[in-house]
């Protein structure tokens, strides 16, 4: 019997605002890293609205439901690209975005009403602040965290040098 199981993926949690400009900007990054290592890493987006982001909180709680529905990279990518509608018209906008990507946008409307995902968005923030996180994007890969933010400058450089010393010692 052979051992071809894979190795289970390196993981890099992306601490996150959905309203953040700078997390906007991140997507680049996160489609690069995707593109370069497929199903080796593993990129989770993790929640932390910032209290400056009046729709962050409801944002992230619909970016829950989309993942409930099967969707939640698709339609995170559609927020951040809508931060300016989101924060100029609100929660209308995480709705708008569920029905163009083929949602239930009632389900949307009812989950972002009866607070199903809160408590998902609550452990994330609190681990994020546990660990240090103060704003968005933060990357941890290992047991390293990378803030972003403003300086994004090297920052998948240096994302993909910790995967690749991380994978190198998977398969060693």
């Amino acid at each position: 019997m052979s051992d071809s199981t894979p190795a289970a993926p390196v993981v890099l949690d992306l601490w996150c605002d959905l309203q953040c400009p700078d997390c906007h900007q991140a997507l680049s990054d996160v489609r690069a890293l995707r593109a370069r290592y497929g199903d080796r890493v593993l990129i989770r987006l993790r929640h932390f609205p910032l209290d400056k982001h009046r729709h962050a909180y409801a944002a992230a709680q619909a970016a829950e439901e989309a993942a409930a529905q099967g969707q939640d990279w698709p339609y995170i990518e559609a927020l951040l690209a809508r931060i300016a509608g989101l924060g100029r018209d609100g929660e209308p906008v995480l709705l708008d975005v569920a029905r163009e990507l083929g949602l239930d946008a009632e389900e949307f409307d009812t989950a972002l009403i009866d607070g199903r995902h809160l408590l998902i968005v609550d452990a994330d923030q609190a681990e994020g602040k546990a660990i240090g996180v103060t704003g968005t994007p933060t990357y941890v890969i290992g047991d390293e965290r990378l803030d972003g933010g403003k300086s994004q400058e090297g920052l998948r450089e240096r994302i993909e040098e910790i995967a690749d010393r991380l994978l190198a010692a998977r398969e060693a």
